[in-house]
C-alpha cells in the first residue's frame, strides 16, 4: 500500500476515526496492527521479517542493559561489564546489518566478484533500509546508555513498525518517539489541521510537480545514446527537483499523517536546494539519515578529532557508506564519493564564507553534477551524459535550439511546466523566514480558504491524470 493509492485513501480515514474511538489503553495496539496490515498490503513475507527484527533488537537492547547494570566489582567486573556489552551490540550489527547486506546487496557484490549471479533471488523488502538502520541507531543509543532500553514489547515494536514512516522514513530515534506512543493522547484539532494541510503539500509536490517532471528525466535518462548537448543538464535540474518533491512529499505526507495520531515525527527537509554550501545542503536534506550517518558512523571514525587526514578520511568513509545504503551499485558509490569530496573541499574553503546568490547556484550546480552519477542506470551512461553535456556549446544559438528540439516539447508546455516548479519554489523560500502553514492558517477566513482552494484547483489542473506511480525512494 503507497500513499498515492485508492487503497490508503481509503485505509487512512478509517484507521484515523476508529483509532480515536478506541479506549486510549487499546490505542497502541490498534495502531500496531494498522501498521503491519499496511506492509502486509505490500507482501505478507514483509511483515514477518519485519516482526523477527522487532523481536531480535528488543531482546539484544535488555540484555544490552542488563550488561550494563552488572554489580561492580572492580577492575574485572567493569571489564566483563564492557565486554558483554561489546558482544551483545556486536550481535545486533551482525544481525540487523547482516539481514541487509544479504537481502541488498548479494548480488551487487557477486557482480562485482565478477561472478555469475545466485541462482534464487532474493526479495527486498520495501522500507528495510529505513527500519533497519532505526532498529540499528536504538541498539547503539542503548550501548552508550543514552536512555533505559524499552520493558514493553508492544510499545517497542510499533516503535519500529510505525506506518508513516516506516516504508521511507524519517528515521526515528527511541528517545524521540517511544514515549510519544506510551503518552496517553487527547485528540487535537488544530494539530491534527496542520497534518491535513502538510500531507496537501506533499501530494502537491509527488502528484503534481514529480510526476510532471519524471516522464521527461526518464525518456532521456534511460535512452542517453539518442541525445546529447544542452538537453543533458536540462535532464538532470528536472532530475533535481523530481528527486525532492518525490521524498521531501513523502515525508510531508508521512509526518502530517503521523500527526492526525497525535505523533510528532522528525523534519527531514529545510528547502535544501536554497543552501549555498554543501555542508549546508546536508544540514537540509534528509536530516534524519545525515544526522544517523553524523551519530553512528562519522563521529565513532574520529570524527574531526585527530588531524587533518583523518578528518578528511572520516568524510570520504561516510559518504561511501552513504552512497553504498542507497543502492546497490556502482553510480552510487561514486554520487557518495563526489559529496564526500565536496565536503573535503569545503573543510579547506572555509563554506561559511559562501554568501549570496552566486553561491546558492554554485551550490546547486554541484548537487546536480552528483545527481547525474545518482539517476544514470550505469556508470558508461553518466559519463557519455557529462561527457556530451556540453557537446555545440561553442555555438549558443544552437546549442539551445537542439535542446528544445530534442525536448521535443511546445513552450506553452514548457510554460505548464514552470508553473508548479516556481509555486514549489516560492513555497520552499518563503518557508526559511517563516511556517508557511502555521502563519496561512492565522489570516482570515475568507483568505486562507481562497488560499486553500485556488491551491486544490492548481492540485487537480496539474496532476497528472490516471498516473501514480511508486516513490523513488522506495527503491532504497
Amino acid at each position: 500500500m503507497i500513499f498515492n493509492s485508492m487503497a490508503f485513501a481509503v485505509f487512512l480515514p478509517t484507521i484515523f476515526i476508529l483509532y480515536w474511538i478506541c479506549p486510549a489503553k487499546y490505542r497502541y495496539i490498534f495502531l500496531l496492527a494498522a501498521s503491519f496490515y499496511f506492509y502486509m498490503a505490500m507482501d505478507k513475507r514483509y511483515a514477518l521479517l519485519l516482526l523477527s527484527i522487532a523481536i531480535v533488537s528488543f531482546f539484544l537492547a535488555l540484555a544490552l542493559q542488563s550488561a550494563a547494570s552488572l554489580p561492580d566489582k572492580g577492575w574485572d567486573g567493569d571489564r566483563k561489564r564492557c565486554l558483554l556489552k561489546k558482544i551483545y551490540l556486536l550481535a545486533g550489527i551482525i544481525l540487523l546489518a547482516g539481514c541487509l547486506i544479504l537481502l541488498k546487496y548479494t548480488g551487487f557484490f557477486f557482480e562485482a566478484a565478477g561472478l555469475p549471479s545466485p541462482a534464487i533471488q532474493l526479495m527486498l523488502p520495501v522500507g528495510i533500509s529505513f527500519y533497519t538502520f532505526q532498529t540499528l541507531g536504538y541498539l547503539i543509543d542503548i550501548y552508550r546508555e543514552k536512555y533505559p532500553a524499552e520493558r514493553h514489547f508492544g510499545y517497542y515494536c510499533l516503535f519500529v513498525s510505525f506506518f508513516p514512516q516506516l516504508l521511507s522514513g524519517p528515521i526515528g530515534r527511541g528517545d524521540a518517539l517511544l514515549p510519544q506512543f506510551k503518552k496517553t493522547r487527547i485528540f487535537n484539532p488544530a494539530q491534527a489541521s496542520y497534518g491535513l494541510k502538510l500531507m496537501s503539500v506533499g501530494y502537491f509536490k509527488k502528484l503534481v510537480v514529480a510526476e510532471l517532471l519524471a516522464p521527461v528525466v526518464n525518456s532521456i535518462y534511460d535512452h542517453p545514446g539518442d541525445y546529447s548537448g544542452l538537453v543533458f543538464p536540462v535532464a538532470t535540474v528536472m532530475f533535481a527537483v523530481q528527486i525532492y518533491c518525490d521524498f521531501s512529499g513523502y515525508t510531508d505526507i508521512a509526518i502530517g499523517c503521523a500527526k492526525l495520531f497525535g505523533i510528532e515525527l522528525q523534519e527531514n527537509f529545510k528547502s535544501p536546494y536554497f543552501s549555498h554550501s554543501i555542508r549546508e545542503f546536508w544540514s537540509r536534506w534528509h536530516i534524519s539519515l545525515s544526522t544517523w550517518f553524523r551519530d553512528y558512523v562519522y563521529i565513532p571514525l574520529g570524527g574531526s578529532r585527530k588531524g587533518s587526514f583523518r578528518h578528511c578520511r572520516n568524510l570520504l568513509l561516510t559518504f561511501l557508506v552513504s552512497g553504498l545504503w542507497h543502492g546497490a551499485g556502482f553510480p552510487y558509490i561514486i554520487w557518495g564519493a563526489v559529496h564526500g569530496i565536496y565536503q573535503i573541499l569545503e573543510t579547506f574553503l572555509n563554506p561559511r564564507r559562501r554568501r549570496g546568490f552566486f553561491f546558492l547556484l554554485l551550490t546547486f550546480a554541484e548537487v546536480c553534477f552528483a545527481w547525474v552519477f545518482f539517476r544514470a542506470n550505469t556508470l558508461p551512461d553518466a559519463w557519455r551524459i557529462l561527457s556530451l553535456s556540453f557537446h555545440g556549446i561553442g555555438s549558443p544559438g544552437n546549442y539551445l535550439k537542439n535542446a528544445v528540439i530534442s525536448l521535443d516539447m511546445s513552450y506553452a508546455y514548457m510554460i505548464y511546466l514552470c508553473i508548479p516548479v516556481l509555486l514549489l519554489a516560492a513555497y520552499d523560500y518563503a518557508s526559511l523566514k517563516t511556517d508557511v502553514i502555521a502563519r496561512i492558517s492565522s489570516w482570515k477566513p475568507w483568505a486562507r480558504y481562497s488560499v486553500y482552494i485556488l491551491f486544490l484547483l492548481v492540485i487537480l489542473l496539474f496532476s497528472e491524470k490516471g498516473v501514480s506511480t511508486e516513490f523513488y525512494y522506495f527503491q532504497f
